[in-house]
């Protein structure tokens, strides 16, 4: 750790993991929902626990990316964070709004919350993957307005690189993005509209460049490579994704009344997307043929390549499979969706994450690496995790194909009933379980290395007169 301010990173990334966990174990309540219809009820419905697992999954992604944020622009401006204290005071708003949505959710009825949050006021809940009441709106936008004001002025007073301004445009983006968050339109044409402008240009715009700076500042400090090199495919890469990301927000554009010639605009520029994450893999097998030294931590390597990998399959190949108008209109919404998000999902921004606590939470602890029983443990529980989550993806697609044929492609009076089609793709929903367990454990372990390698720093002899 170059700069004592960069310790702030550390409670982000700890909450971060504490609230992937609960992601997860929220994930399997609905996997075995999806068996046992009343599993949990009524304690935690179907809705609830679909509201927490998708609401967890984008904070705790949130945190993480404040973290490393807080870690990386320090040592890429070689200049103290602008305000550690103010850092801290944002950490313990949004973590408390965090924890008491969470609560709400899960203790109070949703029109109820809706009611005591003050919604009637500024109407803003009751829309998916947005269904936080309208005060923790309020909040994420304070929180991320102090976020962007501390990092903007640390980048201001110090050095500028690329990595950084990337990594801020990402920032502002994902701020300006949420503020539609805000529209609640009574037309349901425009609400599905400005939907997507936050839920689509989030993860498929403005986080890619979140993505692609972390990303660029891990290989940079891990194989030892000219900066120069890393930003010209870095600027190659932001240019793609920018390119097909926005525009490719037409393919969602189904069934709400917009122009039809959206529908080809986002196809096109939708089947453009796997290109960006291509690069992504010959970027990262490039820096590693390219490097100029063997980097002790072999597990946040690990981590950052293999992010290219599952990100280029789960967001460009599973993408692009149903991305074309008329494949879509079968498939918008099935189980097929469900499969590319999993492992796009996990494979661009779950791995991101993962790989940069993996190089940092060393370092924050005066270390270059963790010990190699600890980085053996955690490269098995990479593996673990990236296969669980492809045979999920695997079982998904196939409950996606056999939903399309048995309940979309016949005429109305062949059609199954969705309970039916539901039926019969049940034994698919078993295995999907049973990997989701596998992947908790896969979490596990990542857990467990960082403490197999606290005991061994801790055990270790005292060198050079320390204690």
């Amino acid at each position: 750790m170059k700069y004592a301010s960069q310790a702030v990173a550390k409670p982000y990334f700890v909450f971060a993991m504490l609230l992937f966990l609960g992601q997860i174990a929220f994930g399997l309540v609905l996997g075995t929902q999806y068996i046992i219809g009343d599993f949990l009820f009524p304690e935690i419905p179907f809705n609830v626990a679909r509201m927490v697992h998708t609401n967890l999954l984008i904070v705790w992604l949130l945190f993480g990316f404040m973290g490393a944020t807080y870690y990386l622009v320090p040592e890429e401006c070689q200049t103290e964070l602008f305000s550690p204290k103010l850092a801290w005071v944002l950490f313990w708003v949004f973590a408390v709004a965090g924890v008491l949505t969470i609560l709400g959710y899960l203790l109070v009825p949703y029109a109820r919350l809706a009611e005591l949050t003050g919604n009637e006021l500024l109407p803003t809940m009751g829309r998916e993957f947005l269904e936080q009441p309208t005060i923790t709106k309020i909040g994420i936008v304070i929180v991320c307005l102090g976020f962007i004001f501390n990092v903007g002025m640390t980048i201001l007073r110090g050095r500028k690189t690329v990595i950084n301004m990337v990594l801020i445009t990402g920032l502002l983006g994902l701020a300006l993005f949420f503020l539609f968050a805000f529209y609640n339109p009574v037309s349901l044409v425009l609400d599905k509209y400005f939907w997507w402008w936050v839920v689509h240009l989030w993860v498929e715009g403005v986080w890619e460049l979140i993505l692609g700076s972390i990303l660029a500042f891990i290989f940079i400090k891990t194989t030892g490579v000219d900066r120069e090199v890393v930003e010209k495919w870095l600027y190659l890469i932001i240019a793609m994704a920018l390119i097909s990301g926005i525009l490719g927000t037409g393919h969602h554009y189904f069934f709400i009344g917009a122009p039809s010639y959206w529908l080809w605009i986002g196809s096109i520029f939708s089947a453009v997307e796997p290109l960006p994450f291509f690069m992504m893999v010959v970027f990262a097998l490039s820096m590693l043929r390219q490097r100029r030294r063997v980097h002790p931590n072999k597990a946040a390597i690990t981590w950052a390549t293999g992010c290219t990998i599952m990100a280029f399959l789960g967001a460009g190949v599973w993408g692009f499979l149903h991305t074309l108008a008329p494949v879509n209109y079968y498939t918008h919404g099935s189980q097929l969706t469900a499969a590319h998000g999993h492992l796009a999902f996990f494979g661009a921004y779950v791995m991101i994450v993962l790989a940069i606590i993996s190089y940092a939470w060393p370092l924050l602890h005066g270390k270059e690496c963790n010990s190699p029983v600890a980085q053996r443990l955690e490269i098995a529980s990479c593996w673990t995790m990236c296969i669980s989550m492809l045979m999920i993806t695997l079982l998904l697609t196939a409950a996606g194909v056999v939903q399309v044929k048995l309940q979309r492609l016949p005429e109305a009076a062949q059609a199954l009933p969705f309970m039916e089609t539901q039926a019969a793709i049940e034994g698919i929903y078993w295995g999907r379980l049973a990997f989701g367990v596998l992947f908790g454990l896969g979490l596990l372990m990542y857990l467990a290395s960082f403490w197999l390698a606290r005991r061994t720093r801790e055990q270790a002899p005292a060198r050079d007169g320390q204690a």
